[in-house]
């Protein structure tokens, strides 16, 4: 099952049939031809037709070749937010360019096929339930239609909850909207209650454990349901489903939901499907296609590696000089949540401008989270196990896109060719899953829950900040000898209670940053807290220091850039159903 999730396309894996009719010559039926490559419905509603076609709609998840279609968001969610820029050179895959710089039009291709890429997702999603709640077929018991349905309903939701996070209202389209001219008419809405409803019917309705580990279970559905509360501002309703989560949650196949010992552990293939894992885009090397693999990761590598180095291209999304500077802590090993690791004091030293050979470059030597060399690749530092990171050389243009190299999703060099596929352009395809949604980020939605319901514990919030922070302290990044840690790392929990909800929550926030640094959701974060336009432009005004070329100028607008526009071409499709976002008119 978890192979066949990475290589269904949109009939899901189906044969396609169907036969071209004959007539006489003198028939009125003559030109009434069925088309050929489309799927006989009894073939569909069959159980393993039903099946195939929710295995499909899984697949949709990586975009099927549609980089920024995909859900992993790393475009939309972590450049947007400053995690990292576009990288690499200004005119490589320019339509990233008008994204980080907040300059979008409504024709751009960025917001163009994430609106495709995630309704492909729902038309397929609607297609699997519809025939599950149609089926005649004698294979398909009550049982097995009632699991396809709320599964295909998780699966609806999941591309929704990514349309309405990116463009805020969008029209829904149920299953039972069939005909061309009426979807055309139906408007874009708020549709946070119908993504609601969709996943407390994937909760009511899925099992707790599933025949295969891709497949969502009841908690992956309770956890995305918990998400779905925290943003639409039921903080009590979110903190009571987290709770449950976090005590009773299980894989779906059948582990307890946990931290894995090690950070760097979340991030390599070979802990794919962990107790960690709530739910995840499937991935797969050599299967004989590498859109099996992680597709819409196989540009963000350090550039002109050679053998010495993974991928060999292209130098997309380099962290940012901002969020390695967040990583830095005060001397009892606290992040410096005032912001003053943006002082000049307190920034981390770099080699920007300086060659791999120029060794008058000196190595940070401050305190730091050890997050930081799991999550950034930097000079000097061990690169998983490909030897130490050798700066300049592994970077395609630092003037463009700073010092940096992305090192979550990396595979390892011990993996290369059985857990990366090297058969195509580049060696950049990875067999690592991409979690949509993992435990860490549900302790801190919980926390989070806590924090924000009047109702809520402070000191469970600060509890489950600890167990985020404590693993990260067993995380240390060492030396080859094995024993020499890599940098100064040093960290702690938060050993004394927050003063108040506002010190909570600031602690809260911060440590989203740190934890989920490239992970595609801090964007979000901030435009669901209220605070994009100041944090964004105070990380431009930062990072243009540097970047001046790539960002100098860049400014988010309030009131329009918390959204991608309406892509134009559907507001046309549509003769004006679709009323575009404010601010892109």
């Amino acid at each position: 099952m978890r192979n066949l999730i990475k290589i269904a396309t949109l009939i899901g894996g189906v044969a396609a049939t169907g036969a071209v009719l004959t007539f006489p010559a003198c028939s009125e039926d003559f030109t009434e031809v069925a088309p050929t490559g489309v799927l006989s419905e009894t073939v569909v509603e069959s159980r393993a037709g039903i099946l195939n076609l929710l295995i499909g709609t899984y697949a949709q998840m990586n975009g099927r070749g549609n980089r920024l279609g995909s859900t992993d968001n790393w475009v939309h969610g972590s450049i947007r937010a400053g995690d990292a820029t576009k990288g690499t050179d200004p005119g490589d895959f320019a339509s990233i360019n008008p994204v980080q710089r907040f300059e979008l039009q409504t024709t751009d291709g960025a917001p163009s096929d994430k609106w495709s890429g995630s309704f492909n997702g729902v038309v397929r999603a609607n297609q699997a339930i519809r025939i599950a709640t149609d089926s005649k077929d004698p294979t398909v018991t009550e049982d097995f239609r009632a699991i396809a349905i709320a599964e295909g309903r998780f699966l609806r939701a999941h591309f929704y909850f990514n349309l309405a996070q990116t463009f805020n209202k969008v029209p829904f389209i149920d299953f039972t909207l069939t005909d061309a001219e009426e979807i055309a008419n139906v408007p874009n809405t708020l549709v946070w209650d119908q993504i609601e409803a969709d996943f407390q019917a994937a909760v009511d309705g899925l099992p707790a454990q599933q025949t295969a580990v891709g497949r969502a279970n009841k908690w992956a559905a309770k956890a995305y349901l918990g998400k779905v509360q925290l943003y639409t501002g039921k903080f009590a309703e979110a903190r009571a489903t987290f709770e449950d989560v976090i005590a009773n949650g299980i894989t779906s196949d059948g582990k307890k939901y946990e931290l894995l010992p090690e950070y760097s552990q979340a991030f390599n293939a070979a802990f794919d499907n962990s107790s960690e894992s709530v739910f995840a885009i499937q991935a797969a090397a050599n299967t004989g296609s590498t859109n099996n693999a992680n597709p819409q990761w196989d540009l963000n590598y350090p550039h002109n590696t050679g053998a010495g180095g993974p991928g060999n291209c292209c130098g997309f999304f380099q962290p940012t000089i901002e969020l390695a500077s967040s990583f830095r802590t005060n001397a009892d090993g606290l992040p410096l949540l005032d912001e003053s690791y943006r002082a000049p004091s307190n920034r981390i030293s770099t080699d920007l401008g300086l060659a791999s050979t120029d060794d008058t470059y000196v190595e940070d030597n401050g305190r730091l989270d050890p997050r930081i060399d799991h999550s950034i690749g930097r000079r000097g530092i061990p690169y998983l196990d490909w030897g130490n990171h050798p700066g300049q050389a592994w970077i395609r243009n630092q003037p463009n896109g700073g010092p940096y190299s992305p090192k979550k999703f990396i595979y390892y060099k011990s993996q290369e060719n059985t857990l990366s596929d090297g058969s195509s352009w580049t060696r950049g395809y990875s067999s690592m899953n991409y979690n949509v949604i993992r435990f860490a980020d549900v302790l801190l939605m919980a926390a989070e829950a806590h924090i924000e319901d009047p109702a809520g514990s402070l000191e469970r919030a600060r509890e489950l900040i600890n167990l985020v922070r404590d693993r990260a302290a067993d995380s240390f990044v060492f030396e080859a000898d094995g024993t020499t840690p890599a940098a100064n790392y040093v960290i702690s929990t938060y050993d004394s209670p927050f003063a108040d909800r506002a010190a909570a929550r600031t602690a809260l926030r911060f440590e989203r940053k740190l934890e989920l640094s490239g992970e595609g959701h801090r964007f979000f974060d901030l435009v669901r807290w209220g605070v994009a336009a100041e944090e964004v432009n105070e990380y431009l005004t930062f990072e243009s220091q540097f970047l001046n070329n790539a960002l100098g100028g860049a400014k988010f607008v309030a009131g329009r850039d918390e959204y991608y526009p309406i892509p134009q071409n559907q507001i046309d499709l549509t003769n004006g159903a679709l009323i575009q976002n404010p601010g892109y008119n």
